[in-house]
């Protein structure tokens, strides 16, 4: 029964040492950059970063967790990536990257916003989903929408 005060006293001591301070959950600033990145034949790939701020001490690990790609309103992907370490006391980005067959742009769902998107020379790109942060068995999710009206090259 002694070993429950020494392992309470040993964590309050290692925090204390350590100085390392857990304020509060990063900021979700933003969702920024949505562009197209490359286009072929084949298909397209935007891409996007969503924007945080750590003003903690201590960094912990964010992970998008089936992030939708839509565009002109039709579902186009999905966007999951591996854990990003966050990085302590300063602002960061987590890179989002979709590519989308060109098919199923034409296709029948799509087709009557992508004429519209030919004479506007306009796709609406919407990002929406969660992005999970996890520090020492904390998790806390972000809900993720952003939309935007990204120029198109033809």
């Amino acid at each position: 029964m002694k070993l429950k005060p020494f392992i309470i006293l040993s964590t309050t001591i290692l925090l204390s040492v350590t100085g390392c301070t857990v304020k509060e959950k990063p900021e979700f600033l933003s969702v920024e950059n949505i562009k197209v990145l490359k286009s072929s034949s084949k298909e397209v790939t935007f891409s996007a970063d969503a924007l945080f701020l750590n003003p903690n001490d201590i960094g912990g690990e964010l992970k998008t967790d089936a992030i939708k790609v839509f565009v002109n309103d039709n579902e186009m992907a999905t966007v999951s990536t591996k854990s990003f370490k966050v990085p302590v006391k300063k602002e960061f980005s987590i890179p989002l990257k979709a590519s989308i067959p060109i098919d199923s742009i034409f296709s029948d769902k799509s087709i009557g916003g992508l004429i519209g998107s030919l004479f506007s020379k306009k796709i609406k790109v919407q990002y929406k989903g969660d992005i999970i942060y996890k520090v020492f068995g904390f998790s806390y999710t972000y809900n993720i929408d952003k939309t935007e009206n990204v120029k198109i090259k033809l």
